[in-house]
């Protein structure tokens, strides 16, 4: 069960570094890209711990499904 709550917060948190790429304009800009920074590694850790009971395939699809969402 907590695979699947870490999978969601990954894809929630790619939504939100996705976001931020754009406000940082090119990496210029100090607090878009450190929310960017944190949004990514919490992202990639929350996937990572997803993919420890979830196979890979049916996790990166349902992840960039939430970020295509």
């Amino acid at each position: 069960m907590s695979a699947w709550i870490y999978l969601i917060v990954a894809g929630v948190l790619e939504v939100g570094f996705a976001s931020m790429i754009k406000l940082t304009d090119n990496f210029t800009k100090l607090v878009p890209t450190l929310v960017f920074v944190v949004f990514a590694v919490g992202s990639f850790y929350a996937l990572t711990k997803a993919v420890e009971s979830i196979p890979i395939g049916t996790a990166y699809a349902i992840w960039t499904g939430i970020g295509a969402f």
